[in-house]
């Protein structure tokens, strides 16, 4: 722990944070940084603790061109961050319009700091989301209803089959206190005008919504919301072993798709079954399915009684004997 005279209680949480993220790496690492106060006071902590480690460091801001004047504010972010010594470059990316704003900016983000990560050598990307970034997703998960895979949120650490690691230090580290550490490091965040604009769900959860469930509710309702996101996480994970334990019994090729045992399947408790329906699908098709959609393929197996085949995004599922085969949809 940092234990020396003057130094902030913020700083030394953050760097703390920090210092366990990084704790057994030895390769280098690139710090997204955007200008906000979580950045900042991210990279910030990770340049002390990484020239202790001996580990190297590179900060990119990422211009996603969606505002004017974003260059130029990306080129200051990344020169401040320089004067205080910490290598840094700007990335301008090209956001195609697909999912919405915030989803298709994410990508465009996300596969450039990849991108960076590979030139640089780097063996991980720190990004700056804190535990009230953790606390908004799992309400927006709660929204769209969609189940423990969207309530329990960002991991701390993840790692895509072909790229780098991403970490997130700071899960656990509450926005004032990033807010605070900049203050005491005279660092001057800047002030993102989207993250104050309604028109955005996240904007609107933040500003409205958690304030609300702290005042009705009382202090420390963004902490439950992320304990309940890693609690979530830790079963999320015991299921999918699980899942990886059975698929290859129960799971075949079929033509032009997969066909699953019924009796297997009935075999299993509901839970099981639908998360492993869900996974063959998304596994094979790159799809998400409904609840409702799982629902109705999964009766297939445990309440048969002559349905026919069942529409799903890009796939049908159809009971053949004792089997469900889920299989392309025939193009017209």
């Amino acid at each position: 722990m940092d234990r020396r005279p003057g130094l902030s209680p913020a700083v030394a949480e953050v760097r703390r944070a920090v210092r366990t993220a990084l704790e057994g790496r030895t390769g280098g690492v690139v710090v997204a940084l955007s200008g906000g106060a979580d950045s900042l006071a991210l990279a910030a902590a990770t340049s002390f603790e990484a020239e202790r480690l001996g580990i190297r460091v590179e900060a990119v801001v990422i211009d996603h061109g969606l505002q004017e004047g974003s260059d130029a504010v990306a080129a200051r972010v990344a020169h401040d961050a320089r004067e205080r010594g910490i290598a840094a470059r700007v990335i301008a990316v090209e956001v195609v319009p697909k999912d919405g704003p915030e989803a298709d900016a994410r990508a465009a983000r996300y596969a450039a700091l990849a991108g960076a990560a590979a030139e640089a050598g780097a063996e991980a990307v720190l990004l700056g989301h804190t535990l009230d970034d953790q606390a908004e997703t799992v309400l927006l998960g709660l929204a769209r209803g969609s189940g423990a895979a969207s309530l329990s949120g960002m991991a701390a650490e993840r790692r895509d089959a072909a790229g780098p690691t991403w970490l997130r230090p700071l899960l656990g580290v509450r926005r004032r206190t990033t807010v605070a550490a900049c203050a005491a490091e005279g660092l001057e965040p800047w002030a993102d005008p989207q993250n104050a604009d309604p028109a955005f769900r996240r904007v609107r959860v933040r500003d409205r919504v958690l304030p609300v469930l702290e005042d009705e509710l009382g202090p420390g309702v963004a902490e439950a919301l992320a304990r309940t996101a890693e609690q979530l996480r830790e079963d999320a994970a015991a299921f999918q072993d699980m899942i990886d334990e059975t698929i290859e019994d129960i799971v075949e090729h079929a033509e032009a798709g997969i066909s699953i045992s019924v009796a297997a399947l009935t075999a299993n408790p509901a839970a099981l079954r639908n998360r492993i329906v869900r996974y063959v699908v998304e596994s094979e098709f790159g799809v998400s399915l409904t609840r409702a959609q799982t629902l109705e393929v999964a009766r297939l197996a445990v309440d048969w009684r002559g349905q026919g085949p069942i529409d799903l995004p890009s796939c049908v599922a159809r009971r053949v004997g004792n089997r469900i085969e889920i299989v392309a949809r025939a193009r017209d």
